[in-house]
């Protein structure tokens, strides 16, 4: 019987656009299924089947077993597929990997809509915050190509809002998180990841992120 895998995303979404890029270093086929998830009414029949929960994307349908959140969903990956693995074998090592995939979920992007949102003194310190966070993230590098080493590893991927979509949020709102004199190394990441075959063919088109942070800042709404 053949093996049945599927992903349901969202063109848009850094979180789905993990799985896609950890399957694919992988190397393990899937069916996609794009979501509409600027309206719970608007999403698939299915995907709230899969995730009643939280009602969002990612959800990872392997031989019909769902599985949540883009971070589990890594790991599951590298538990079940073990070639190319994207999880370090030392013990620690993993955990510490694990400890900053969180750390970019929690407290870097968090501060950075804020930072797109607010005003005055509420985008400053928002602002700084996320500064703070990349600083924190680049020492985290300690002069390695990526953070997996000199493959890209779970961190790298779950880094990828870092690398791709913050850059893009800084050209589209005039804000500057990432400078060359406070965060020169992590700047370097960012181009060696976005350079990567297996990371530039599962990123969304650049000028369609743009169109749509634009719309979405102008307050225009949710355009797909």
């Amino acid at each position: 019987m053949a093996e049945e895998l599927k992903l349901f995303g969202a063109w848009g979404s850094p979180f789905s656009r993990r799985v896609e890029i950890a399957l694919e270093l992988k190397g393990v086929p899937f069916e996609y299924i794009e979501e509409n998830v600027s309206d719970d009414k608007l999403k698939s029949p299915l995907l709230l089947k899969y995730n009643p929960i939280h009602k969002k994307v990612p959800v990872l349908l392997h031989n019909g077993k769902p599985i949540l959140e883009s971070l589990i969903i890594l790991e599951y990956i590298d538990e079940t597929w073990k070639p190319n693995p994207i999880l370090p074998k030392d013990p620690h090592e993993r955990a510490l990997a694990r400890f900053w995939a969180k750390f970019i979920d929690e407290k870097c992007m968090p501060p950075v809509w804020k930072a797109l949102l607010g005003i005055g003194d509420e985008r400053e310190k928002a602002m700084e915050e996320v500064r703070e966070c990349l600083k924190t993230l680049e020492s985290v590098l300690n002069g390695k190509k990526f953070f997996g080493g000199e493959t890209i590893g779970l961190l790298d991927i779950a880094a990828n809002f870092i690398a791709f979509w913050l850059r893009i949020i800084e050209e589209v709102s005039g804000l500057e998180f990432l400078t060359a004199d406070k965060c020169p190394v992590l700047i370097k990441w960012c181009d060696e990841f976005v350079s990567c075959n297996v990371v530039k063919e599962h990123l969304p088109p650049r000028d369609k992120v743009i169109t749509f942070l634009k719309n979405w800042l102008s307050g225009n709404g949710w355009t797909d």
